[in-house]
């Protein structure tokens, strides 16, 4: 049943891209959970075909212009965006979300979108709406452990993060790693934003399940562990075979000629026809673990998380924190998974584990 705008009830829930790889889990677990979701997105044919199959309103409209965006938004409380590359849908909602009084959650990772929608935080402040960019896999999880280390250890100066253990991908997570496969890396150091070569940097890990090859990734904690702790020297890595590690850096220069337009077009062609995501046995039995350090330079803290599969553990934080933005627990400005809600925030999701192995 599609709707239009100007006679939504409030307190509602707005989900976009719900018909994508995880807005579909998202959707889906938001009904079973006694939620009315609006389901929106640009697709008709894929709105109404969800909201059908949900018995839920839909909404059919295009991110390109906030004042469109605006006029879908009356009424509605708060938005969830499962639309990326969210360096394109982002910027548009927030626009809107400030006319609009709405609260903005997003499941992005891109760090780009994190320093972006930031700049905001003045005009989010003053309009009392909170904008919460992250709330899946991509940061809760890390950023509620750099907030636990920086707890453990406040006068640490430089924290590194570690993914491992990662399974499947969603079509729309390729699709974004392959619209920025051109792209350096980047790190925090000194406080600022520092663009590396790709693979600039690489280290063992001793994950629970044995020391693996992790290289530097632009993740998005360089953007949101840095406004959650303060701490000034960040960089995220992630589990890589050394071989891969080792091509990278031996074909980093050729890297740029992947973002021209026809490769990414065949890219994307590729990623459409042969990426579905995680399968049901995956998303229920798979794993990840996330590692994390923190040392001042004379002393050092070390913390685990043993989390569900990534899609799945996106799907309950995003619910979660959109259920505490719904129930007017939404922090005004700029906000991180752990300055909105605590460091302990992951933990309240069934199936994560937080573990401090080293430290003073």
């Amino acid at each position: 049943m599609l709707s239009a705008p100007g006679v939504l009830a409030m307190s509602e829930l707005l989900v976009y891209g719900s018909y994508g790889y995880t807005g579909t889990l998202v959707a889906e677990q938001a009904v079973a959970g006694g939620l009315d979701p609006i389901l929106a997105g640009r697709s008709r044919e894929a709105v109404e075909e969800q909201a059908a199959a949900l018995d839920c309103r839909g909404r059919v409209f295009t991110t390109e212009d906030p004042a469109t965006v605006a006029d879908y938004l009356e009424g509605v409380d708060v938005v969830l965006n499962c639309a990326g590359p969210f360096v394109h849908t982002a910027e548009p909602f927030v626009e809107a979300c400030l006319t609009t009084g709405t609260h903005y959650l997003d499941i992005t990772g891109e760090w780009q979108v994190f320093r972006d929608v930031a700049e905001h935080d003045d005009r989010a402040t003053e309009s009392g709406v909170m904008l919460l960019p992250g709330v899946g896999f991509d940061v809760v999880p890390s950023d509620c452990l750099a907030a636990h280390l920086h707890d453990r250890l406040p006068s640490a100066t430089v924290l590194s993060l570690a993914l491992g253990g990662l399974g499947g991908t969603s079509c729309g997570t390729a699709k974004t790693m392959v619209e920025n496969i051109g792209e350096d890396g980047v790190v925090r150091r000194d406080g600022e934003l520092v663009r590396v070569p790709t693979a600039h940097d690489d280290r063992e890990i001793p994950f629970s399940y044995g020391d693996r090859t992790a290289m530097a990734i632009p993740w998005g904690d360089v953007v949101t562990a840095y406004h959650s702790t303060g701490i000034p020297n960040v960089t995220v890595y992630s589990e890589t075979h050394p071989k891969t590690v080792a091509r990278l850096r031996r074909f980093r220069r050729l890297l740029p000629l992947l973002s021209s337009a026809p490769v990414q077009k065949l890219l994307t062609w590729l990623i459409d026809r042969r990426i579905d995501g995680p399968d049901e046995q995956q998303l229920e039995e798979g794993s990840g673990e996330l590692w994390g350090e923190a040392t001042d330079g004379a002393d050092r803290v070390v913390s685990r998380l043993r989390t569900p599969n990534p899609y799945a553990l996106t799907r309950d934080t995003a619910l979660l924190t959109a259920r505490r933005a719904l129930g007017g627990d939404a922090p005004a400005g700029f906000q991180t998974p752990s300055t909105a809600y605590g460091a302990d925030l992951v933990l309240e999701v069934s199936g994560v584990e937080r573990t401090d192995v080293g430290g003073v």
